[in-house]
């Protein structure tokens, strides 16, 4: 069935292949630097609502420095098979060290012991951050970008505050986005917006990258109700609106978009065409995991760090790095022990490595070849 799709517009240098990660799935991922044998390789994560593809801005030129790069499409993403997408489905394969095990497997599928670094981007950084920490011994180093990491959750977790109770509370009621991407209702709001698919997730990168002039980022005090009101509302949303309705108003105009050379409307229409197909729903239970504590398996590393060396990346406009209050400073100071640096992208917003590819590649190389 896979291999009826149409091909992806990949550059020349770049391919499309299947294999069976001996966990369930026949993943499908994208390759470059595998014309040789023997080359380190660099294995790259992407969030949500990305595929392998948000990666190819920054494949070949990584090939180019002499790496093998991959580029998965996580479970529940893309091409990739195997897994369940109802809401009513498997919701415990979603869970982050089920990720992580879909990880090793590719690496054993491809006969790679171990990879020069693993590199996460959003909701792929936290799958990255636990790669490194569970087997250094494979993933070499890890690079983070738009999500820090604030290290395992503890053995005795503090118990749950009434945040979203107060977010209601509020003069202007509000609700947390990864909550509304756990209940039932997301997966349709945004597959099937008023405005349609492809024009929801324009509005929607739009909406997060440096091209929105709101995206201007500062360190919120605490987790409050009054502090996390703050985020823009793509992060915390008006109580009784869905994500398509949100982002609908952000929609840049015919202008903007013929201007847009990070993600031309003829790349945008790749990620429109495979959400319509799969749907949404497989990259949306990795937030049920988090929010209905089906990742409660990862206290299993309760006061373990990340040893390996680690680096940050994100964009200098992307609130992504800022929405857990504390989370970066906590990565910075403790769960991270050979962190690296951090690095702010100008002219990037939560996109970092579509909206400023080169910029993404040297700090990646300047990180890879000097750990």
């Amino acid at each position: 069935m896979n291999d009826a799709l149409p091909p992806l517009p990949l550059p020349s240098g770049m391919r499309s292949r299947f294999v069976d990660n001996r966990h369930g799935l026949k993943v499908h991922f994208l390759e470059a630097g595998f014309e040789s044998t023997g080359r380190p390789a660099v294995l790259l994560l992407h969030g949500f609502p990305e595929l392998a593809y948000s990666w190819r801005k920054v494949m070949l030129p990584l090939a180019q420095a002499g790496f093998h790069v991959i580029a998965p499409d996580q479970r529940g993403y893309g091409r990739t098979t195997g897994w369940n997408g109802e809401y009513d489905g498997d919701l415990a394969s979603f869970r982050l060290s089920n990720l992580v095990i879909d990880a090793l497997g590719l690496l054993t599928a491809l006969d790679l012991p171990s990879v020069a670094a693993v590199v996460g981007h959003d909701f792929g950084s936290p799958v990255a951050a636990y790669c490194a920490l569970s087997r250094p011994d494979v993933f070499r180093s890890v690079a983070l970008m738009s999500a820090p990491f604030a290290g395992p959750p503890a053995l005795a977790p503090e118990a749950v505050d009434d945040l979203h109770a107060a977010l209601a509370r509020l003069p202007r009621s509000r609700k947390h986005y990864q909550w509304y991407y756990s209940s039932r209702a997301a997966e349709a709001d945004m597959r099937f917006a008023p405005q349609g698919l492809h024009d929801f997730l324009r509005a929607y990168y739009h909406h997060k990258s440096a091209d929105w002039p709101g995206n201007r980022p500062f360190a919120l005090a605490v987790r409050s109700a009054t502090e996390m009101a703050k985020l823009p509302d793509y992060y915390v949303m008006d109580l009784h609106k869905t994500m398509a309705e949100t982002v609908a108003p952000q929609m840049p105009s015919a202008a903007h978009i013929a201007a847009c050379s990070w993600l031309p409307d003829a790349e945008l229409a790749v990620y429109a065409a495979e959400f319509a197909r799969t749907g949404l729903q497989g990259g949306l239970n990795w937030y049920r995991c988090a929010t209905e504590g089906v990742n409660a398996d990862l206290q299993l590393y309760a006061g373990r760090t990340i040893d390996v060396p680690a680096c940050f990346i994100a964009g200098r406009s992307d609130w992504g790095a800022r929405q857990s209050p504390g989370a970066l400073e906590a990565m910075q100071a403790s769960a991270c022990t050979q962190m690296r640096g951090c690095h702010w992208v100008d002219g990037a917003g939560h996109w970092v490595q579509q909206e400023q590819p080169a910029e993404v590649v040297r700090r990646l190389l300047q990180f890879i070849g000097h750990h």
